[in-house]
């Protein structure tokens, strides 16, 4: 695959689950114990890239704000297209020297016509972090290592885990039951503790999350970040509809549905577009059935959003969002520093009286 092999590797970090914990963060203050590029984010998150709806516009409001943002190469329908998008990226992030890096997402098995072509563009490019999927490279990581640009990959199970991990990427997305699009099937809770078991490095939660307060959890869990992408469609800068926007602020987590019937893998759809395509989402006909458009119109007409959704209640700008994720951080924090446990040491006891 051209340019995949462009040098040897650079030296990896000593990343641990230890070295990672970071000081709550001041107003506008990075987090300091992350990895480079990472150690510019103001907070431990990272915006998800999401299918047709990250573009540029919303790439370059979430790393102005101190997020990670990150976009698919395959959102838009060319190589060329997508080394334009990285051109636009760059140049508005070059008025903006303490911006917080981006992130290009990329599927990476052979199967992918597009592979060889887009992650040239990104060697050529540089881009500072690369999310894999759907197939962990040795030499895909060992390329962007070589510029110092790290490498993260989605994974499900311990298992998966421990096979990634052995690629040399510089950390794991672990993706938990309830993210949205195609999601694991582990409660978050159980994601970390097995991963954990056999993966000390750098580990990102996805699934659910869309407060600072879930960001907090993430980290107390054993995370070391929090990747969220629902809670973002409903800003200003993302591209979609009114309508959409609209959708995410009114439903709940019981209106997400959950199938592998619309793609071939297990993914989250929200129960109002489904209806308003025209299919019952209590029926939904599987991949390669009667209805030969439905897996097309998935893309365009029905709407992807993980349980996160209930907890949206607006559509802010970038800026504001991320101020408030500072601020719902902060508080969770002190709830914590507060509790008996933890303040103290001592066990909580029962009431008087309590039986």
């Amino acid at each position: 695959m051209p340019g995949l092999h462009i040098g040897a590797a650079r030296a990896r970090a000593d990343i641990s689950d230890t070295a990672l914990r970071h000081r709550d963060p001041q107003e506008n203050a990075p987090v300091q114990t992350l990895p480079p590029p990472l150690d510019r984010l103001r907070l431990p998150a990272i915006v998800a890239p999401k299918f047709l709806t990250s573009t540029p516009d919303l790439v370059v409001a979430a790393c102005r704000s101190g997020l990670l943002g990150a976009f698919p190469a395959l959102n838009h329908r060319t190589s060329d297209g997508f080394e334009a998008w990285l051109t636009e990226i760059q140049t508005y992030l070059a008025d903006s020297p303490d911006a917080a890096p981006y992130a290009v997402y990329l599927i990476v098995p052979k199967t992918n016509p597009r592979l060889a072509a887009d992650f040239d563009i990104v060697v050529r490019h540089k881009v500072p972090v690369v999310i894999t999927g759907f197939g962990a490279s040795p030499e895909v990581v060992e390329a962007v290592q070589s510029y110092g640009g790290i490498v993260f990959h989605d994974v499900a199970t311990r298992g998966h885990a421990e096979k990634v991990a052995r690629s040399g990427v510089d950390g794991l997305i672990a993706l938990g039951a309830g993210a949205g699009g195609h999601m694991g099937h582990l409660s978050p809770y159980a994601a970390v503790a097995e991963i954990r078991k056999v993966y000390d490095g750098l580990l990102i939660l996805a699934g659910a999350m869309s407060t600072g307060a879930d960001i907090v959890a993430a980290r107390a869990m054993g995370a070391d970040m929090a990747c969220m992408g629902t809670r973002f469609i409903a800003t200003s800068e993302t591209e979609v509809s009114q309508a959409q926007k609209d959708i995410m602020v009114a439903v709940g987590a019981s209106d997400v549905v959950v199938t592998p019937n619309l793609t071939g893998g297990q993914a989250t759809f929200l129960r109002p577009s489904l209806r308003a395509a025209g299919v019952d989402p209590d029926a939904i006909p599987p991949v390669g059935g009667p209805d030969a458009t439905l897996e097309s119109r998935a893309s365009r007409d029905i709407w992807w959003a993980g349980q996160g959704v209930g907890a949206i209640g607006d559509v802010p700008n970038m800026a504001q969002l991320c101020d408030r994720l500072v601020g719902e951080y902060r508080e969770a924090v002190r709830r914590i520093a507060i509790d008996p446990v933890a303040a103290d040491g001592a066990v909580m006891t029962r009431r008087s009286g309590s039986g």
